[in-house]
């Protein structure tokens, strides 16, 4: 039987009665190699959950910095196999975190949704995350998925109604993705008011762990919203960092903001011991 590191992430998170951080960086950029680095560093600074982000030519969701990313990652030509294959070669280096691809639907159908289902499985993915998909569209791909133990997280917004959180309630299993404003993703200095008012509203239908994401970027966004979330979700503030750290600096510098968000305390370098006179 394979391993729910979903439900098992979440267990651990209460158990030690902490806020959860999933981070979202997009696959391939600055390059692949960069992200298979990345990941495990970014979970050692305190990330719980990963979202590889499927880049995309039109990601109708994501604001200018995630869509710089993954302009970068595209003339690179990475597609959604060269995700699969960077999701299979991270799962042995990160065997306990959940590793979730996010994206658009379009990819996903043109690869085909049983072969996608197999691929993503067999790479070790955790969950699926498919921003333009509606609750009620969900069935075909879900089809394929769930008897593959994938989790298809299901997103809610302030404007969702209340029937359409009762039907992604009832269907959900992993996490519930909420999103914390209407518009596109993008750090900001307050965490809004109705992405808790959507907490309050969807926590009274389930008991499904539920994450809060777009527009976190620091520590103290991250405490407030585990009042009512289980964990945080932080992209634009992270690829931020990314596309503005030179490469040799940018394992270092996503590292130190994973940790900052997380409350990790960074180990300290080292420095080397001076000698004195006649030592």
């Amino acid at each position: 039987m394979n391993r729910d590191r979903i439900k098992e992430t979440f267990a651990k998170i209460g158990q030690e009665g902490r806020p959860g951080l999933i981070v979202f960086l997009t696959a391939g950029h600055p390059d692949r190699e960069a992200t298979l680095e990345l990941v495990p560093a970014l979970v050692a600074a305190g990330a719980d959950a990963i979202e590889l982000g499927v880049p995309f030519s039109d990601p109708l969701g994501e604001g200018s910095t995630i869509q710089e990313s993954s302009f970068q990652a595209l003339k690179q030509r990475v597609t959604l196999e060269d995700c699969l294959e960077m999701a299979r070669q991270l799962r042995d280096r990160v065997p306990d975190t959940p590793l979730i691809l996010m994206g658009y639907y379009n990819p996903v159908l043109a690869y085909g949704l049983d072969r996608f289902a197999g691929k993503a499985q067999e790479a070790g993915v955790d969950g699926l995350i498919v921003v333009d998909l509606p609750q009620f569209e969900v069935e075909p791909l879900a089809s394929f998925c769930i008897p593959r133990s994938l989790h298809i997280i299901p997103l809610l917004a302030p404007t969702s109604t209340e029937e359409s959180i009762r039907t992604a309630c009832a269907a959900a299993t992993g996490f519930i993705y909420c999103v914390s404003l209407t518009g596109v993703t993008g750090a900001r200095d307050r965490v809004s008011e109705q992405g808790i008012s959507l907490l309050k509203r969807v926590r009274v239908h389930t008991t499904v762990p539920l994450a809060l994401g777009f527009g976190i970027s620091r520590r103290e966004h991250v405490v407030e919203v585990c009042r009512q979330a289980d964990a945080a979700v932080v992209g634009s503030a992270l690829v931020r960092v990314m596309l503005e750290s030179p490469r040799d600096q940018l394992v270092a510098r996503a590292s130190r903001l994973v940790a900052e968000l997380a409350g990790t305390p960074m180990p300290v370098p080292t420095l080397p011991l001076q000698e004195g006179p006649g030592q």
